[in-house]
């Protein structure tokens, strides 16, 4: 199964492209003079912040984990072109290394050429694992505003509201 490594990455970010309510959602790697964008769901991102978080909050004990600045908010390197949609994330934490581990990988192997990608592996120290979720929450918090009654997204036009009886919120 191809995969392709970073260990550590130069740069890992989660970006977008598109307008709110149309974004594609991208998790971009660079390292030795490569650059690897896969894309991937809103709520993988949600819950690939989250974990990466929780993770962090449990296993780095001792270790500094606070990034300094507002970390890295340059956007995604061009051309954003998805080596795959990711299907599966996994995440793993290094007791060994003290590093955090995330794993992409492609959605259907099966209808790749037989040299494409098919996983994408990132080893984070702490520091920068707590960055990337910090990074993951503006990005998901720069999308179309909640709703006050129901939650859903509004759009600029409004939204049909299910908690005020369809009618235009």
């Amino acid at each position: 199964m191809p995969a392709t490594v970073f260990d550590p990455p130069e740069r890992f970010v989660a970006g977008t492209v598109g307008p709110p309510g149309g974004r594609t959602f991208f998790l971009q790697a660079r390292g030795g003079g490569r650059v690897v964008s896969v894309s991937l769901e809103k709520v993988q991102v949600t819950a690939l912040a989250d974990r990466v978080n929780d993770l962090l909050d449990a296993h780095a004990e001792g270790a500094a984990t606070e990034p300094l600045g507002d970390g890295d908010t340059d956007p995604l390197e061009a051309p954003i072109e998805d080596e795959f949609r990711v299907d599966t994330l996994a995440l793993a934490w290094d007791t060994e290394r003290r590093v955090l581990v995330i794993e992409c990988h492609d959605a259907d192997p099966e209808e790749t050429e037989e040299d494409a990608l098919e996983t994408l592996r990132v080893v984070l120290d702490p520091v920068a694992a707590r960055a990337f979720a910090r990074r993951c929450g503006k990005v998901l918090s720069a999308g179309r505003p909640a709703c006050p009654f129901c939650g859903q997204p509004l759009d600029p036009t409004g939204h049909i509201c299910p908690r005020a009886n369809g009618y235009r919120r």
